[in-house]
C-alpha cells in the first residue's frame, strides 16, 4: 500500500517547516517547464543508482507529472528498505491546480 498525500496537505507541511524532502522524479526537459520550489531532482531511472542520496530517517515525497511514476518509485523504495515514503497525488498537475508556487 503506498501512502499517497494531496497537494493541500503538501502545502501545509512545507509552509509549517515540516521536515520532509521533496524529490521531482521526472525528466529534465519536464523540470524545465517548471517544478516545486526546494525540490531534489532525481530522474526516476536514476532512482537506483542514487537512492543512498535518499535518508531512510525523513519523510519523502515523490512527485511527476500525474503522479504515476512517482507512485512506481514509492512502490521501488518501498522494497529496498524505505517506509517514510509518500507520493503526491495528482502530481505537478493538481499542485499547479491549486495555484501553489512553481519555479
Amino acid at each position: 500500500m503506498i501512502d499517497e498525500i494531496d497537494s493541500e496537505s503538501l502545502q501545509q507541511r512545507i509552509a509549517d517547516g515540516g521536515d520532509l524532502l521533496l524529490v521531482d522524479i521526472r525528466t529534465p526537459a519536464e523540470i524545465a517547464q517548471g517544478a516545486i520550489p526546494d525540490a531534489v531532482k532525481l530522474p526516476m531511472h536514476l532512482i537506483p543508482m542514487r537512492i543512498s542520496e535518499l535518508p531512510k530517517d525523513r519523510d519523502i515525497v515523490l512527485y511527476c507529472r500525474s503522479g504515476a511514476r512517482s507512485y512506481q518509485a514509492c512502490a521501488y523504495l518501498l522494497q529496498q528498505g524505505y517506509d517514510r515514503v509518500l507520493n503526491l497525488r495528482g502530481g505537478i498537475i493538481a499542485w499547479a491546480r491549486h495555484g501553489y508556487p512553481i519555479v
